[in-house]
Protein backbone atom coordinates (compact mmCIF):
# COMPACT_ATOMS: atom_id res chain seq x y z
CA UNK A 1 0.00 0.00 0.00
CA UNK A 2 2.68 2.43 0.82
CA UNK A 3 4.34 1.83 -2.57
CA UNK A 4 1.11 2.24 -4.30
CA UNK A 5 0.95 5.35 -2.39
CA UNK A 6 4.62 6.76 -3.08
CA UNK A 7 3.60 5.92 -7.00
CA UNK A 8 0.66 8.15 -7.36
CA UNK A 9 2.26 11.29 -5.06
CA UNK A 10 4.96 11.83 -7.99
CA UNK A 11 1.88 12.37 -10.61
CA UNK A 12 -0.11 14.35 -8.30
CA UNK A 13 2.58 16.95 -7.98
CA UNK A 14 3.34 17.41 -11.53
CA UNK A 15 -0.15 18.44 -12.07
CA UNK A 16 0.08 21.03 -9.27
CA UNK A 17 3.32 22.38 -10.73
CA UNK A 18 1.28 22.20 -13.99
CA UNK A 19 -1.67 24.25 -12.25
CA UNK A 20 1.21 26.65 -10.82
CA UNK A 21 2.64 27.39 -13.90
CA UNK A 22 -0.13 27.71 -15.79
CA UNK A 23 -1.95 30.08 -13.09
CA UNK A 24 2.01 32.61 -13.29
CA UNK A 25 1.72 32.14 -17.33
CA UNK A 26 -2.15 33.87 -17.19
CA UNK A 27 -1.24 35.84 -14.46
CA UNK A 28 1.82 37.55 -16.65
CA UNK A 29 -0.92 37.78 -19.67
CA UNK A 30 -3.30 39.75 -17.84
CA UNK A 31 -0.91 41.61 -15.84
CA UNK A 32 0.78 42.84 -19.45
CA UNK A 33 -2.75 43.59 -20.57
CA UNK A 34 -4.43 45.56 -17.97
CA UNK A 35 -1.39 46.08 -15.17
CA UNK A 36 -1.98 45.48 -11.72
CA UNK A 37 -4.81 47.59 -10.35
CA UNK A 38 -6.90 46.49 -13.08
CA UNK A 39 -6.26 43.15 -12.89
CA UNK A 40 -8.39 40.84 -10.88
CA UNK A 41 -7.99 36.96 -9.58
CA UNK A 42 -10.67 36.10 -11.13
CA UNK A 43 -9.40 37.03 -14.65
CA UNK A 44 -6.29 34.95 -14.00
CA UNK A 45 -8.38 32.31 -13.27
CA UNK A 46 -10.37 32.30 -16.16
CA UNK A 47 -7.39 33.09 -18.42
CA UNK A 48 -5.56 30.06 -16.81
CA UNK A 49 -8.74 27.61 -17.24
CA UNK A 50 -8.53 27.05 -13.11
CA UNK A 51 -11.05 28.03 -10.34
CA UNK A 52 -10.54 30.66 -8.51
CA UNK A 53 -9.38 28.30 -5.22
CA UNK A 54 -6.94 26.47 -6.99
CA UNK A 55 -5.47 30.19 -7.17
CA UNK A 56 -5.71 30.95 -3.71
CA UNK A 57 -4.41 27.31 -3.61
CA UNK A 58 -0.58 28.78 -4.95
CA UNK A 59 -0.91 32.64 -4.69
CA UNK A 60 -2.03 34.39 -1.22
CA UNK A 61 -3.12 36.75 -3.57
CA UNK A 62 -2.71 39.08 -6.81
CA UNK A 63 0.22 40.42 -4.98
CA UNK A 64 2.11 37.48 -4.51
CA UNK A 65 1.88 36.89 -8.14
CA UNK A 66 3.24 40.32 -9.00
CA UNK A 67 5.62 39.96 -6.65
CA UNK A 68 6.46 36.51 -8.56
CA UNK A 69 6.95 37.53 -11.59
CA UNK A 70 9.00 40.60 -10.99
CA UNK A 71 11.45 38.50 -9.20
CA UNK A 72 12.09 35.98 -11.99
CA UNK A 73 13.02 39.01 -14.52
CA UNK A 74 16.95 38.94 -14.29
CA UNK A 75 16.73 34.66 -14.67
CA UNK A 76 14.31 34.99 -17.61
CA UNK A 77 16.94 37.43 -19.65
CA UNK A 78 19.03 34.37 -22.12
CA UNK A 79 22.47 36.82 -23.16
CA UNK A 80 23.50 35.51 -26.49
CA UNK A 81 27.21 34.35 -25.08
CA UNK A 82 28.46 33.39 -21.67
CA UNK A 83 30.04 37.20 -21.51
CA UNK A 84 31.10 38.81 -18.16
CA UNK A 85 32.42 42.09 -16.99
CA UNK A 86 30.97 45.17 -19.08
CA UNK A 87 30.20 43.22 -22.14
CA UNK A 88 27.64 41.04 -20.14
CA UNK A 89 26.04 44.81 -18.60
CA UNK A 90 25.80 45.70 -22.04
CA UNK A 91 24.18 41.87 -23.41
CA UNK A 92 22.21 41.59 -20.28
CA UNK A 93 20.21 45.41 -21.32
CA UNK A 94 20.19 44.83 -24.92
CA UNK A 95 19.03 41.49 -24.69
CA UNK A 96 16.01 42.14 -22.46
CA UNK A 97 15.07 44.92 -25.05
CA UNK A 98 14.60 42.08 -27.12
CA UNK A 99 13.26 39.77 -25.62
CA UNK A 100 10.86 41.90 -23.80
CA UNK A 101 8.85 42.22 -27.21
CA UNK A 102 8.56 38.48 -27.04
CA UNK A 103 8.30 37.09 -23.58
CA UNK A 104 5.03 37.39 -21.95
CA UNK A 105 6.77 37.43 -18.25
CA UNK A 106 9.25 40.32 -19.10
CA UNK A 107 6.60 42.14 -20.79
CA UNK A 108 4.05 42.21 -17.37
CA UNK A 109 7.23 42.99 -15.60
CA UNK A 110 7.73 46.25 -17.69
CA UNK A 111 4.30 46.79 -16.93
CA UNK A 112 4.11 46.25 -13.57
CA UNK A 113 7.09 48.28 -12.64
CA UNK A 114 4.91 51.36 -13.28
CA UNK A 115 2.86 49.77 -10.18
CA UNK A 116 5.44 48.26 -8.29
CA UNK A 117 4.04 50.83 -5.31
CA UNK A 118 1.19 48.82 -4.50
CA UNK A 119 2.56 45.52 -4.27
CA UNK A 120 6.32 45.63 -2.97
CA UNK A 121 7.96 47.20 -0.76
CA UNK A 122 10.54 50.17 -0.98
CA UNK A 123 13.57 47.47 -0.15
CA UNK A 124 12.54 44.95 -2.89
CA UNK A 125 11.52 46.70 -6.00
CA UNK A 126 12.84 46.17 -9.78
CA UNK A 127 14.83 48.72 -9.84
CA UNK A 128 17.13 47.38 -6.80
CA UNK A 129 16.74 44.14 -8.25
CA UNK A 130 18.07 45.03 -11.57
CA UNK A 131 20.58 47.89 -10.07
CA UNK A 132 22.50 45.05 -8.12
CA UNK A 133 22.37 42.60 -11.19
CA UNK A 134 24.18 45.90 -13.30
CA UNK A 135 26.60 46.40 -10.56
CA UNK A 136 27.92 43.09 -10.20
CA UNK A 137 28.94 42.89 -13.89
CA UNK A 138 30.15 46.80 -13.49
CA UNK A 139 32.33 45.91 -10.60
CA UNK A 140 33.80 43.08 -12.05
CA UNK A 141 34.68 45.15 -15.23
CA UNK A 142 36.23 47.65 -12.92
CA UNK A 143 38.39 45.28 -10.91
CA UNK A 144 39.45 43.83 -14.46
CA UNK A 145 40.07 47.63 -15.89
CA UNK A 146 37.33 47.83 -18.66
CA UNK A 147 35.86 51.01 -17.33
CA UNK A 148 37.67 54.00 -16.21
CA UNK A 149 39.13 54.12 -12.38
CA UNK A 150 36.59 57.28 -11.28
CA UNK A 151 34.05 54.94 -12.55
CA UNK A 152 31.31 55.16 -9.79
CA UNK A 153 29.41 51.30 -9.98
CA UNK A 154 26.49 51.70 -8.02
CA UNK A 155 26.06 55.45 -9.50
CA UNK A 156 26.40 54.12 -12.93
CA UNK A 157 23.81 51.22 -12.17
CA UNK A 158 21.20 53.08 -10.98
CA UNK A 159 21.64 55.13 -14.45
CA UNK A 160 21.45 52.10 -16.35
CA UNK A 161 18.59 50.88 -14.75
CA UNK A 162 16.89 54.22 -14.83
CA UNK A 163 17.38 54.58 -18.36
CA UNK A 164 16.27 51.36 -19.84
CA UNK A 165 12.93 51.81 -17.63
CA UNK A 166 12.03 55.05 -18.93
CA UNK A 167 13.17 53.96 -22.28
CA UNK A 168 10.32 51.06 -21.91
CA UNK A 169 8.05 53.31 -20.81
CA UNK A 170 8.40 55.98 -23.61
CA UNK A 171 8.60 52.95 -26.45
CA UNK A 172 5.55 51.68 -24.68
CA UNK A 173 3.80 54.79 -25.31
CA UNK A 174 5.33 55.37 -28.75
CA UNK A 175 5.99 52.62 -30.79
CA UNK A 176 3.76 49.82 -28.93
CA UNK A 177 7.56 48.94 -27.51
CA UNK A 178 9.13 47.93 -31.03
CA UNK A 179 11.73 50.30 -31.05
CA UNK A 180 12.81 49.21 -27.24
CA UNK A 181 16.06 47.85 -28.74
CA UNK A 182 17.01 50.60 -30.85
CA UNK A 183 16.35 52.91 -27.41
CA UNK A 184 18.92 51.04 -25.52
CA UNK A 185 21.73 50.79 -28.16
CA UNK A 186 21.65 54.53 -28.39
CA UNK A 187 21.97 54.93 -24.69
CA UNK A 188 25.02 52.44 -24.15
CA UNK A 189 26.43 54.61 -27.64
CA UNK A 190 26.08 57.64 -25.40
CA UNK A 191 27.48 56.06 -22.01
CA UNK A 192 30.69 53.81 -23.15
CA UNK A 193 32.59 56.51 -23.81
CA UNK A 194 32.43 57.94 -20.80
CA UNK A 195 33.02 55.20 -18.76
CA UNK A 196 34.71 52.70 -20.63
CA UNK A 197 38.50 52.25 -21.54
CA UNK A 198 39.97 53.17 -24.55
CA UNK A 199 41.07 49.33 -25.28
CA UNK A 200 37.63 47.77 -23.66
CA UNK A 201 35.64 50.49 -26.27
CA UNK A 202 37.52 49.09 -29.12
CA UNK A 203 36.10 45.84 -28.40
CA UNK A 204 32.35 45.91 -26.65
CA UNK A 205 29.85 44.74 -29.08
CA UNK A 206 26.05 45.79 -29.24
CA UNK A 207 24.89 42.44 -29.98
CA UNK A 208 21.17 40.54 -29.29
CA UNK A 209 20.13 37.30 -27.79
CA UNK A 210 19.32 36.02 -31.58
CA UNK A 211 21.44 37.43 -33.77
CA UNK A 212 18.92 39.65 -35.19
CA UNK A 213 20.08 42.60 -37.49
CA UNK A 214 21.42 45.30 -35.06
CA UNK A 215 19.19 48.94 -35.04
CA UNK A 216 21.85 51.47 -35.91
CA UNK A 217 21.63 55.60 -36.51
CA UNK A 218 20.86 56.87 -39.61
CA UNK A 219 24.37 57.84 -39.63
CA UNK A 220 26.61 54.92 -38.62
CA UNK A 221 29.63 54.72 -38.94
CA UNK A 222 31.40 51.54 -40.53
CA UNK A 223 31.98 50.14 -37.07
CA UNK A 224 28.89 50.68 -35.43
CA UNK A 225 27.54 48.45 -38.76
CA UNK A 226 29.83 46.26 -38.18
CA UNK A 227 28.33 45.98 -34.49
CA UNK A 228 31.16 47.54 -32.59
CA UNK A 229 30.75 50.55 -30.42
CA UNK A 230 31.91 53.75 -32.48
Amino acid sequence: MTRVAGKRAAPQQERALRTRADILRAAAEVFAELGFSRTTLTSISERAGVTLGAVYFHFRNKEELARTIVRQQPDRVVTPLDSTGLQYVVDVTVSWAYQVLEDVFLLAGARLVMEQEFFVGSEQNSHQQWSHVVAEGLALAKRRREVRAATDVEAVARLIVNACTGAQMHAYLESGREDLPRRVMDMWRCLLPAIATPATLARIELSDARGRPRPEPADATPNAQAGHVP
